[in-house]
């Protein structure tokens, strides 16, 4: 159901994009692809998350997360699927 999905908002503006979010994006797509979890997640970019100065920004569920890195991206994803 559309309701029970993980959604998933990744910040592209050219900051956040610049500063690591390009690699970020493609780390979420390999993560959800490896572990079967794409039918899982609404995942979208957005053009900016006005938070240009704490970038990258990826937001789940509502919660932002700053200046986010893939290992601490990984910890996150880890957290969100509870795997």
């Amino acid at each position: 159901m559309e309701n029970d999905k993980i959604n998933i908002t990744i910040c592209l503006g050219s900051s956040c994009f610049a500063r690591g979010n390009s690699q970020n994006l493609k780390f979420i797509q390999e993560y959800l692809q490896q572990r079967g979890l794409k039918d899982r997640v609404n995942f979208k970019g957005q053009l900016c998350s006005k938070l240009c100065n704490e970038g990258p920004v990826i937001i789940i569920n509502g919660k932002t997360y700053k200046e986010v890195n893939k290992i601490k991206l990984e910890d996150i994803l880890n957290k969100t699927f509870n795997v």
